[in-house]
């Protein structure tokens, strides 16, 4: 529950070792946020990230099993999370996959794979997560998606699509928990450098983790309902989505 002047004060991260939601939690922790629940495949490997919160003032760290495949859990991890801390302030969304394209393409193995955690995970979690707030009356729901999502390109089509799905269920749940006290923060990164992309070439108006939890802390201090990391993506990718496919096939995007 947020204090009496309305800070934050419970961080839920799913996706617990994601750089993006880890700078999110620590943001909001020097902002006065004292509990954090990392959540994901491999709490045991969270111990640092955890140290680091404790550092920056958070009272309470709590590390939890969370498998984003695993969408018969979801329910039940929700709820022991709120047992354990009480209501959700925040909560981000952030575990994902970027698969390989190369591999992915061929194999429908593979494609699934990634299609399974980005989307249906995403699917199943925001699902759950919003009835939890719609019957707090209050929390925000912070949704990683991507402008991968925004116009899928031939270079990395099966991310792109998972987030372009991610993408749409996370703004028509927006809409659905309109005037319910709760709400939903879509996040739009481009090129983030991070342990996701570590040993790829930076892309055009790349950014980093820190930047984008940045972003993501004034979009949750206004009434944002989606924010870009950086800002000046909105006007290129407003451009890009209007280029008739044949050019857009060709350009090395």
């Amino acid at each position: 529950m947020r204090n009496a002047v309305g800070d934050v004060q419970t961080v839920l991260v799913l996706g617990g070792g994601s750089d993006i939601g880890l700078a999110v939690a620590g943001r909001l922790v020097r902002q006065g946020a004292r509990t954090v629940v990392l959540a994901g495949r491999r709490p045991e490997a969270y111990a640092g990230a955890e140290q680091t919160l404790r550092a920056a003032g958070a009272t309470q760290v709590h590390r939890v099993s969370f498998d984003a495949d695993d969408t018969d859990s979801h329910s039940r991890v929700v709820r022991e999370v709120v047992d354990t801390v009480g209501d959700l302030d925040v909560t981000v969304v952030a575990f994902g996959v970027l698969g390989d394209q190369s591999v992915d393409e061929h194999d429908p193995v593979a494609a699934v794979a990634v299609a399974r955690t980005n989307y249906l995970g995403g699917v199943s979690a925001l699902t759950v997560l919003g009835e939890r707030l719609r019957t707090q009356g209050h929390g925000a729901l912070v949704v990683l998606s991507s402008v991968a999502g925004e116009r899928v390109r031939r270079s990395n089509f099966v991310y792109g699509s998972t987030k372009a799905g991610l993408d749409g269920f996370a703004t028509g749940l927006a809409d659905a928990l309109h005037g319910s006290g709760a709400r939903v923060l879509v996040v739009r990164p481009g090129f983030v450098v991070s342990k996701m992309t570590a040993g790829m070439d930076k892309a055009p108006l790349s950014t980093t983790p820190e930047a984008v939890a940045e972003v993501v802390v004034k979009g949750l201090a206004g009434s944002a309902t989606v924010v870009w990391a950086p800002a000046p993506l909105r006007l290129v990718m407003s451009v890009l989505r209007h280029v008739p496919r044949p050019l857009f096939r060709r350009l090395p995007v």
